[in-house]
């Protein structure tokens, strides 16, 4: 399984962004095909979902590995959270390109007058440190500080989670199941602490 399991584990967590792609090039050939009236809309959401579904899967890694007693799974938790943070950050672009337009003052007003936007960028920004010290080098360096810094991962998921809660005008059957994914998970990690 261990020689498997890594490339196994990233065609999974690649083949959203393929599918995407795929709908892409369908949707410049066939308007309205594939991605709907709203293309723009469309992967802004597409983005956002598999991210906080990636991210969810990143938080679940500790708790999985203990659960089933197995280090393989642990040595996946980098990759994981790498595409999560790919994910996020792709949702991010999506919406500065199709939303705001990469207009900062737009953004601006965005981050200041929607609490949803402000609520998604704060865990972009708690992702962001824990993506670039995610190397082996960082870990050396940071020592005891790397642990610390990557406790992020509470804060970041607690807010994509706000971020799509409220977002969402009806139908809150996936930010509840998201919420119970989380709140098991917080009480598998806590009750190991």
């Amino acid at each position: 399984m261990t020689s498997f399991a890594k490339p196994l584990l990233f065609l999974l967590l690649a083949a959203p962004l393929a599918w995407l792609g795929w709908q892409v090039g369908v949707e410049v050939s066939s308007p309205t095909a594939a991605l709907g009236a709203d293309p723009g809309e469309a992967i802004v959401h597409f983005l956002g979902e598999w991210g906080i579904r990636i991210l969810l899967l990143a938080f679940a890694v500790s708790p999985l590995q203990r659960a089933f007693k197995q280090p393989v799974i642990g040595r996946q938790r980098r990759m994981v959270g790498l595409f999560a943070f790919t994910y996020v950050s792709l949702h991010l672009l999506a919406y500065l390109f199709f939303y705001v337009e990469f207009v900062w003052q737009a953004l601006i007003e965005d981050f200041i007058e929607r609490a949803f936007i402000t609520a998604g960028i704060a865990g972009f920004l708690c992702l962001l440190p824990m993506a670039m010290t995610s190397t082996i080098s960082w870990q050396r360096r940071l020592r005891r500080q790397w642990k610390r810094l990557h406790l992020l991962i509470y804060p970041a998921v607690a807010l994509a989670l706000i971020h799509l809660y409220w977002l969402t005008k009806d139908g809150f059957v996936e930010v509840v199941a998201y919420s119970l994914c989380f709140v098991v998970l917080l009480g598998f990690r806590w009750r190991r602490s």
